[in-house]
This record gives C-alpha cells, sequence and structure tokens, in this order.
C-alpha cells in the first residue's frame, strides 16, 4: 500500500504546485495589467513613434510601391491618424474643413489647424478635435478633392483592443487577462501597424484609379444579412475552399499551383451552386475579394518586399521604436495568415484572405494580371481562371 500512498502524494505535490503557479501567473499578470495606458499620451499632437511610422509607411510605399502595385508607388496620398480625441492630417498643405466620407460623399468634421511648433518630416501637419464620436474611421476618405488613407494611431488601437475585451469578458477574467501577450498576438510589432497604414493607402489609391468600383464594393455591405442567411449552409464548403487558397499561395510549383486553382474554382463553383446563391450574392463575394482582398494582398506584399528587398532600409528614426523589428518577421507572419484563413468565421473577414489568396496565386500564374485587375467587371476568380486554362 505504501507505493499507492507515494504516487498519490506526488500527485497531491504536483497539483498544489500547479496551483500555486498559476495564482502567480494570474497576480503577475494582473500586476502587468496596470501598468497599459488608458489614454493616448502625447493625445493634442502626433507622438515621435507616431511620426516615425507614418514616415515609414510612405518611405516604403514610395520605395517600394512600385514593384508591388504598378502606380501606387508614385500616388500622392495624404494620411489621416487620429486617436480618442483628435484627428491629423499629414502630406496636405492648406486644406479645407473637415473630411468626406467614402462612397457616401457626407461631409464630416470642422476646420483643420496647422499643430504648434510641429512637423512631420520637416513639414507642417494639422488636427482637429473630433466631436460627437465621429471619426474618420479605418478606410479612406477625401480632403481636398483626394483620397486619403486613415487609420487609429498605434496606441489607441491597443488601448481599443483591450477595452474591447474588457467590454467582452466576464469581470473574473478581464482582470487577470494577460492583455500585453493578446496585444502582440493581435496586433504583432510596429511592422504589422506600418503594414496596416499601407493596407488603408491601398484603398485611397483603389478610390482615386477606379473610384465606381470602390463605391460599388464598400456598398455592397448591405448585402451582408441576406448573405448570412446562406453561411450556416455554406460555412463548412468554405472552409475547404479557404484551404485550397491556402495551399495555393503557400511556395510551391507552378503545376502544383495550376491544380489547386483549378480545385479551387472547381469547388467554388459548386458551393455556390448547392446554397443557391443569385447573382447578387456571387457579385457580393467577389466586390468584397477585389475590395479588402487587395488591399490585404497589398499589405501582405509591402511587408514582403521590405523584408527581400536587397538594399532597402527603413528610415533611421525606426530605430526608436522599440517594437520594430526590421520586418524580420515577414516569414512567421505569413505562415500564420495562410493557417488561421482556414478557419476563420466571420463572412466579412474571409473576403480579405480568399482575395489576398487569390492575388498571390495570380502572381505566380499571370504576370501581369494587375494592369486589368482595375478595369470594369474584371474579377479576381476570372482572371485566375484565365491562368489556369479554365
Amino acid at each position: 500500500m505504501r507505493p499507492r500512498w507515494r504516487v498519490r502524494r506526488v500527485v497531491a505535490v504536483v497539483l498544489g504546485g500547479l496551483t500555486v503557479l498559476a495564482i502567480a501567473l494570474a497576480a503577475a499578470s494582473a500586476l502587468s495589467n496596470l501598468g497599459l495606458p488608458t489614454r493616448s499620451f502625447p493625445v493634442d499632437r502626433l507622438g515621435d513613434l507616431d511620426k516615425a511610422r507614418l514616415a515609414e509607411a510612405t518611405h516604403l510605399r514610395q520605395n517600394l510601391g512600385a514593384q508591388i502595385w504598378p502606380g501606387w508607388g508614385a500616388a500622392d496620398i495624404p494620411l489621416v491618424l487620429y486617436n480618442e480625441e483628435y484627428a491629423f492630417l499629414v502630406g496636405c498643405a492648406d486644406p479645407e474643413p473637415g473630411w468626406v466620407t467614402v462612397p457616401g460623399n457626407t461631409p464630416r468634421g470642422g476646420p483643420w489647424e496647422a499643430v504648434p511648433g510641429d512637423v512631420v518630416a520637416g513639414r507642417p501637419y494639422f488636427r482637429q478635435q473630433l466631436r460627437s464620436g465621429t471619426t474618420p474611421q479605418a478606410f479612406t476618405v477625401r480632403v481636398n478633392g483626394r483620397y486619403a488613407a486613415s487609420m487609429t494611431t498605434r496606441e489607441w488601437l491597443r488601448i481599443g483592443l483591450v477595452r474591447q475585451f474588457h467590454k467582452d469578458l466576464p469581470p473574473v477574467i478581464r482582470s487577470i487577462v494577460p492583455y500585453r501577450l493578446a496585444l502582440r498576438l493581435f496586433l504583432g510589432e510596429s511592422d504589422g501597424y506600418i503594414s496596416l497604414v499601407l493596407h488603408e493607402s491601398f484603398h485611397a489609391y483603389q478610390a482615386t484609379v477606379a473610384p465606381a468600383r470602390l463605391a460599388a464594393a464598400e456598398r455592397a455591405t448591405a448585402l451582408e444579412r441576406d448573405y448570412e442567411r446562406h453561411d450556416g449552409a455554406m460555412r463548412g464548403a468554405w472552409r475547404e475552399e479557404l484551404g485550397l487558397l491556402s495551399k495555393g499561395a503557400a511556395p510551391g510549383s507552378r503545376e502544383e499551383a495550376v491544380a489547386l486553382a483549378e480545385r479551387f474554382l472547381a469547388h467554388r463553383s459548386g458551393r455556390r451552386a448547392a446554397a443557391g446563391l443569385g447573382g447578387n450574392l456571387v457579385d457580393y463575394e467577389r466586390q468584397r475579394e477585389w475590395l479588402e482582398g487587395l488591399a490585404k494582398y497589398v499589405e501582405l506584399e509591402s511587408w514582403r518586399a521590405a523584408s527581400t528587398t536587397p538594399g532597402y532600409r527603413p528610415l533611421p528614426a525606426m530605430a526608436n521604436d522599440a517594437d520594430f523589428r526590421d520586418y524580420s518577421g515577414f516569414p512567421a507572419r505569413r505562415s500564420r495568415e495562410l493557417t488561421q484563413m482556414t478557419w476563420l468565421t466571420s463572412v466579412d473577414v474571409r473576403f480579405y484572405y480568399a482575395g489576398m489568396a487569390q492575388a498571390i496565386l495570380l502572381d505566380r500564374l499571370m504576370p501581369g494580371w494587375k494592369d486589368r485587375a482595375f478595369s470594369d467587371d474584371v474579377w479576381l476568380e476570372e482572371l485566375l481562371a484565365e491562368a489556369a486554362g479554365k
């Protein structure tokens, strides 16, 4: 009987140790959370790191944009950054008041004022205080008749995500969740934030070159609820479809890419027929993949180009950003993106990834496809079918 007693004692000691360790980790997490910022600082002007990241995003686009998407690197695209109280405008001299929503064409905001005693890349920039919860949102807006990229500051993005966790989690859990780890998992380092700014910058370029297509694709979100009524029956088929695209976007031979493209196209056609999707909902899929899928593609391609292009160097100011990894994390980011796209459940988010993966396949199968991608009624899946010889 003595050996059995010893086993029980060992189990009790191990369980007790694990309990103590869990309590210690929870306490450490709670203490770490106390140091998380709850308000942007500074709030009435851009911080040095905000300015460095914006400058690096523009630097990357202007130096590598031509190889990522023809014409994008040379485009004149202002940037709007905002936090909980202020919107800031960079790259636009003497701006008219406010901004105009896209595609709603609704005027928002008020007069811009030059930020006193401060510059971005040696040039004045502007601000206005936000009122009544109105923000430019993360997309594109028009300022002075030009399409600008709009994005939250990185600090406010992080604060907002923690607030969302607090709202969604039970009270007992919310204080011990390791938010710093969660922020790193969900938002990544500054490299990822810069790529998000470039995602919105590409929306501004889409609006500049193909305004009617962008407006139609954004208005198509009105069909989301109707689409969701079919989604329950399609969810399993969508997972299989995204799995095929994920494999196709991964490194491999041209023959493998062609075979996976053919399987994807056949699967997609079968899914739509089985679900009885009408033409308007088929177009909804295509439009969202064109709008958000291409921007997601540019987001990832920007990171890849910065990571792999010989001679490319980030701006010196980025050396002051402790969260910047010199784009070295691209392989892990690509692998994570291609893995997580296979289990995404959100209706709209899946189109980001489906469009992105089709664009990656087109890079391998149809050089020059981007010259046709903004033409009216040209869809990514049609280009892919042509590339695969279907």
